[in-house]
């Protein structure tokens, strides 16, 4: 997949069509045979940069029925756990599936095993991974505080209503050694699902996190905070297994 990129960096996917532009269009030819990094202009002379499409680039175009999680969280997901490239994790709530196929490409030699209880959400999850082209996802139908189907994981995540209500599934499904991440909206939800990991002698409980993302404006000298930060989207929880 190609994309074309503007002086101001706004994306746009080719998809075999020319495409069109408030400064023209880009004949589909002209892009076909255009190398990575070469120029191609509008009938109006516009210039367009191409590049081929790396996974962020496609990911930021997945389809989206439940709300997901951003970028400033999925990054913490991985920063704080030391994700490794063969480990097997179930992601549960899959929602829309962005954090399982996020995951899914940083762990090529492992496994992803997503479970939501609508049939609706997993069948845009299944869209979702044709389209990003991913090899080790399974998604399927599945009610994890009922029961996990899996054991020796090296990470479960949590993306649920009720999230304790599944703490004591993990602690069965988990090696030593592996992690919970819990992903909550809420102050309330958080508050009880820490209360469950404290309960538990196999678990123990790392933190609890908030990221606000504030970007800046550099104009020349005109220097400052972007007017509309992205505040608070969700509280991120992390325990591990002992």
């Amino acid at each position: 997949m190609k994309i074309l990129i503007d002086e101001q960096g706004r994306k746009y996917f080719f998809k075999g069509n020319d495409i069109h532009t408030k400064f023209g269009f880009v004949k589909s030819a002209d892009i076909t045979k255009a190398k990575a990094g070469k120029e191609v202009q509008t009938h109006k002379g516009k210039k367009f940069i191409v590049l081929d499409a790396n996974f962020l680039d496609k990911f930021s175009k997945i389809k989206r029925l439940a709300q997901i999680i951003p970028l400033k969280d999925l990054g913490v997901f991985v920063a704080e756990i030391g994700l490794e490239t063969d480990w097997k994790i179930v992601d549960a709530g899959s929602g829309s599936g962005a954090l399982a196929c996020f995951l899914a490409n940083l762990v090529p030699k492992g496994k992803v095993f997503t479970y939501d209880v609508r049939e609706d959400h997993l069948n845009v999850v299944k869209e979702n991974i044709t389209f990003l082209e991913l090899k080790n996802i399974t998604a399927k139908i599945g009610d994890v505080y009922k029961k996990i189907p899996h054991k020796n994981m090296d990470l479960i995540t949590l993306d649920l209503a009720e999230p304790w209500n599944a703490v004591d599934n993990c602690v069965k499904a988990l090696k030593p050694g592996g992690f919970i991440v819990c992903y909550s909206p809420c102050v309330p939800q958080v508050s009880d699902f820490v209360e469950a990991l404290r309960k538990k002698k196999e678990l123990f409980y790392l933190k609890t996190v908030e990221i606000i993302l504030r970007e800046w404006d550099f104009e020349q000298r005109k220097i400052r905070p972007k007017s509309q930060p992205i505040g608070h989207s969700g509280f991120i929880t992390i325990a591990r297994k002992v």
